[in-house]
């Protein structure tokens, strides 16, 4: 990594916790830091488990659970049991934490507003759009791209989301049943794997390899969330499905695709897959895709 670009994230990173005011211990003019006030955000109308805050803000289980006994001692948040798992603890906002939470807006509202006073129109408009920019590219330094089961949530809110948009990209619209399936049980090792790509704790893309026969797998359900379109997340979610491909022992990837998706089109030429003739007959296909991969090992 280039050491100047290295010492710029760090000024960048001193500057921001400086103007935000990250380094005061009563942050907001009220009487708990940043770490504190955050969390109780984070909790919203709706409570929510320590388990999933931990994950969304990347945060260890024992802070996280020293700040949430530290507004519950405020009389902000009560603590108890999970809706559907009783070893998880969840936290709720009191009418007190609720009224805090708008407290805190007002007040980083006027903060904001005052960051941005301090600059001429055209100033504003071009820090608000870096910043839109720098939002962007920092959710996607945190992507983590892991092994799923593809009968979790998550995965199963991924796929409904790549079906719902087939079936407003194709000119018939989409039926699932009509089209060339991929049970869970064929996306489990030996016989594939399903790839789920998530930001701090939010799935934002999925991708499939499939096993079809000996040495042959196929890629199937890659879909990646507008929010982060325009990333590079498909490019590393087809590498990391091409990792998994091989560490099935397959040495050819196959795909098929529809002629609507000219995006992922594109992808897979830039990624080696040469167009072939026909290999099956799904009928929401126009373009036929392979790609040889080489030696592969097999999972034990």
């Amino acid at each position: 990594m280039p050491a100047d670009q290295v010492a710029q994230v760090r000024r960048f990173n001193r500057l921001v916790t400086q103007r935000i005011g990250a380094l005061d211990d009563h942050f907001l003019g009220r009487d708990r830091p940043l770490g504190a006030s955050r969390l109780l955000y984070e909790i919203g109308p709706q409570g929510a488990d320590l388990r999933d805050l931990r994950r969304h803000l990347g945060l260890d289980a024992g802070y996280v659970s020293r700040l949430a006994k530290a507004l519950a001692r405020e009389g902000l948040v009560r603590l108890g049991p999970g809706s559907g798992d009783q070893r998880v603890r969840k936290a709720r906002l009191t009418a007190l934490g609720r009224r805090e939470i708008r407290e805190m807006n007002a007040r980083s509202d006027e903060a904001a507003a005052a960051l941005l006073d301090a600059l001429t129109p055209k100033q504003r408009e071009a820090l608000v759009a870096a910043m839109a920019q720098v939002h962007r590219l920092l959710r996607v330094a945190g992507l983590q791209i892991e092994r799923a089961d593809p009968a979790s949530p998550a995965a199963r809110w991924c796929v409904a989301q790549y079906f719902a948009e087939l079936d407003r990209r194709f000119e018939a619209g989409f039926d699932p049943a009509a089209s060339l399936p991929a049970d869970d049980p064929d996306l489990v090792p030996r016989r594939g794997a399903f790839l789920l790509a998530s930001v701090d704790g939010d799935a934002v893309a999925c991708g499939v390899v499939k096993v079809i026969a000996p040495g042959i797998g196929s890629l199937k359900r890659m879909w990646v969330a507008d929010s982060v379109r325009g990333l590079g997340i498909g490019r590393r979610m087809l590498e990391a499905l091409e990792v998994q491909a091989r560490e099935l022992g397959l040495t050819t990837l196959r795909l098929e695709t529809n002629e609507a998706l000219g995006e992922a089109i594109a992808l897979y030429r830039g990624a080696g897959f040469r167009e072939v003739a026909p290999f099956n007959d799904d009928p929401y296909a126009h373009h036929w895709f392979e790609k040889r991969l080489g030696g592969g090992r097999r999972q034990s």
